[in-house]
């Protein structure tokens, strides 16, 4: 009998983690062993405590995954690792074409190799994109939600909508890019992305590829407009289409990007927000 071993957020889905990761426990072929991510402190004990040829599955959403990738820095898991999509985006099962609660499935070689970014003096690792700019406001506003109404649902569009109209205010940026210095005005987001989607469903750089051997990543400036041409172009970002605005939308790719903002923003790392930012580097 293979040992499976089930890690889930008790956060995720807007408070239902352990329930939807429970569903696991009729639709595995084994029983499995159950444990809250929020109550390991030890990783590497956590992990070496388990059958090496043992199943870990990890049950939770974009952030939870985010949040194994960076706690795991530098541990060998010879376990294969699986994954139970139950969170509020999604935006990673999406990217392999998965949906919310499809049975389990491999993930361990889409964990290798992974870009990082530096930001604040601390180095995170990545699965799908770094956001700054409204998106990491959207993030921030969603945070103190819910704080503050722990089991309201989160409408992050509604929330981007309500921003780019009366609350957000884009900066200038300068984006560096493998060495090369571009200056832009009047942004809005500056997204770095390793995968398709962030946010939900939005494909800022549609021509990104998790896959690539040349394993680089892509920055997008939304840029130059005002709110009512941005509102007009922003929902076109759900399906890649944003990128016909040729005057307002740019897109680079590199090994390394460096984004500055003139003002500190909010950025979110796989839906996990740092405050207060001005800058950051990915490294591929």
């Amino acid at each position: 009998m293979t040992s499976i071993y089930v890690l889930y957020n008790p956060f995720s889905g807007n408070g239902t983690g352990e329930d939807d990761a429970r569903i696991l426990e009729v639709a595995l072929p084994e029983p499995a062993s159950f444990f809250d991510m929020t109550k390991i402190t030890n990783y590497a004990a956590f992990l070496g405590g388990m059958e090496r040829d043992g199943i870990l599955v990890i049950a939770g959403g974009d952030g939870t995954l985010n949040r194994f990738v960076n706690a795991t820095v530098g541990i060998d898991i010879p376990q294969e690792i699986l994954y139970f999509p139950i969170g509020t985006g999604n935006d990673f099962a999406r990217d392999l074409g998965k949906r919310p609660y499809e049975d389990p499935f491999p993930v361990s070689a889409y964990l290798q190799d992974l870009p990082t970014v530096l930001v604040k003096g601390k180095t995170y690792r990545f699965l799908n994109g770094v956001g700054f700019g409204i998106d990491g406001y959207c993030c921030q506003v969603g945070d103190k939600i819910r704080a503050e109404t722990p089991n309201k649902k989160i409408n992050y569009t509604g929330i981007a909508i309500k921003g780019l109209l009366f609350h957000y205010k884009p900066t200038n940026a300068t984006v560096i890019v493998d060495g090369e210095t571009h200056e832009f005005k009047k942004v809005w987001i500056a997204p770095t992305m390793k995968g398709w989607y962030y946010g939900g469903g939005m494909k800022p750089a549609p021509a990104q590829d998790r896959t690539a051997p040349d394993n680089k990543v892509s920055v997008m400036l939304f840029h130059g407009t005002g709110k009512l041409k941005t509102l007009c172009i922003f929902p076109s970002l759900f399906k890649g289409e944003h990128v016909k605005y040729t005057n307002h939308i740019t897109i680079f790719t590199g090994k390394k990007i460096t984004v500055k903002f003139d003002e500190p923003r909010a950025l979110q790392v796989d839906g996990e927000t740092v405050l207060g930012v001005t800058e950051y580097t990915v490294q591929a």
